[in-house]
């Protein structure tokens, strides 16, 4: 079985609903699972360090997460067009596996919530593609041979998925299927590239 580590920080939700149709596409492809994570938020409080286990929702992640994967998908809500620090904070701190080549040719791909139709959606994208280029993941977007790429009124582009967050029922129909295509991208391209087991 081949998995895919769906990584992403959300603090209203909109990054978490993202994620978690990420993952219905993952498991979409036979043969491959989803493995949800999130990242605690940073604090400034050094006496009181975050609970190693969430009180709800998905675990922590580790870096060891990161060396049994077989692709990647991130997530993190724009802040000011970048993605949020605890995300960030996270992967700065995944340098041992950087220089061990942990996730050297593992495919990868990217999503994002945004408050407003012009917050930095596509920057954002952008700014989590750069420490997976330096990891050297291959990236994964969604081509316009897709119809809800073009068609997509708010979240989402070849970038990555997305959405704008804070509207009145959630995910539209588009973003909810770029996500899906998304985790459906990466896990077939994972599933091909993935060394096979010994018989």
């Amino acid at each position: 079985m081949h998995t895919v580590l769906v990584l992403y920080y959300s603090r209203n939700g909109s990054t978490a609903a993202l994620a978690r149709h990420v993952c219905r596409g993952v498991e979409s492809v036979a043969g491959v699972t989803a493995v949800l994570r999130t990242v605690p938020a940073v604090t400034t409080v050094i006496d009181a360090p975050a609970a190693p286990v969430p009180p709800s929702g998905p675990p922590y992640a580790s870096h060891d997460d990161l060396a049994r994967c077989d692709g990647l998908v991130l997530g993190s809500p724009t802040r000011f067009g970048n993605m949020a620090a605890p995300l960030k904070y996270f992967l700065d701190g995944t340098s041992a596996g950087w220089a061990s080549g942990a996730l050297v040719g593992k495919p990868a791909g990217v999503f994002t919530s945004t408050s407003t139709l012009h917050g930095g959606h596509e920057s954002t994208l952008l700014s989590m593609m750069l420490p997976l280029l330096h990891h050297g993941m291959l990236l994964c977007g969604l081509p316009f041979t897709e119809p809800a790429v073009g068609r997509t009124q708010r979240g989402g582009s070849p970038y990555g998925a997305g959405t704008i967050g804070g509207g009145e029922g959630g995910l539209t129909e588009d973003e909810r299927t770029l996500a899906q295509l998304l985790g459906r991208r990466v896990a077939e391209i994972a599933a091909r590239l993935a060394p096979r087991a010994a018989s």
